[in-house]
Parts: structure tokens; C-alpha cells; sequence
């Protein structure tokens, strides 16, 4: 990260009500943030903005978390980039599944917003 340059973060949930309050969180912190409301539009918002962090539901309607997940670790364009899983599957094998298809972090819903801002700080500070 060069300077003054914002962190872009990319919120992608299907539930408005986790979606808008994170976004609300991310800007306060100072973020730039872009949000998807599925894997479809995460994996086009990956594509053209390339963000430094991914904060990804796993269960979505149409592409999963996973898939998104994996379409981010194939793109060379965001080798670098940070791959949160925040999911209500909290099964060893569902966070097994997160780790493996490459995931830097995984946090259970529900979870504590100041916990998440700062392992978003741990896992940005280079």
C-alpha cells in the first residue's frame, strides 16, 4: 500500500442486514467500499476493482463464498489480496472447506465488529 491510498474493501453478503451495517463500518474506518449482494456480482466487483480485502458470506443464491473464493486465488490481478469468510456454517469440515479453497481468515456469524475491523487491520499491515 502506497501512502495516503484508501484500503478497498468489497462486502459481499446476500442479507441487507449484515450487508449495510458493514459497509456503514467499513467507511467509518475509513475504507473505500464497494458491496455485492451475490457471488455473481462479487466476482465482477473482484474483476474491476480489484480489492485488498474480501469480506465473503458463504451461502449465497447463486455463486457460493467458496467459488467466489476461488475465482480470487485464480486471479493474478489480486495476488495479495485478503479472503474473509464470515458464515453461520461453523462445521470443522464447512471451515476446513474455507481454509482450502484459500481464505485468510474465518469468522463464525454472528460475530463482534471491532474483532473484525481488527483482524482486517492485522491482516493488511504489511
Amino acid at each position: 500500500m502506497k501512502g495516503k491510498e484508501k484500503l478497498k474493501v468489497l462486502v459481499v453478503d446476500d442479507e441487507p442486514s449484515i450487508l449495510m451495517p458493514l459497509e456503514f463500518l467499513m467507511r467509518k474506518n475509513g475504507y473505500q467500499v464497494y458491496i455485492a449482494r451475490n457471488g455473481t456480482e462479487a466476482m465482477e466487483s473482484v474483476d474491476k476493482e480489484q480489492p485488498n480485502v474480501v469480506l465473503l458470506d458463504i451461502m449465497m443464491p447463486d455463486v457460493d463464498g467458496y467459488e467466489v473464493c476461488r475465482h480470487i486465488r485464480e486471479s493474478e490481478a489480486m495476488n495479495g489480496a485478503k479472503v474473509i469468510f464470515m458464515s453461520a456454517k461453523t462445521k470443522d469440515a464447512d471451515i476446513k472447506k474455507g481454509y482450502d479453497v484459500g481464505a485468510d481468515l474465518y469468522i463464525p456469524k454472528p460475530f463482534s465488529t471491532r474483532f473484525l475491523i481488527e483482524k482486517i487491520k492485522e491482516l493488511t499491515q504489511s
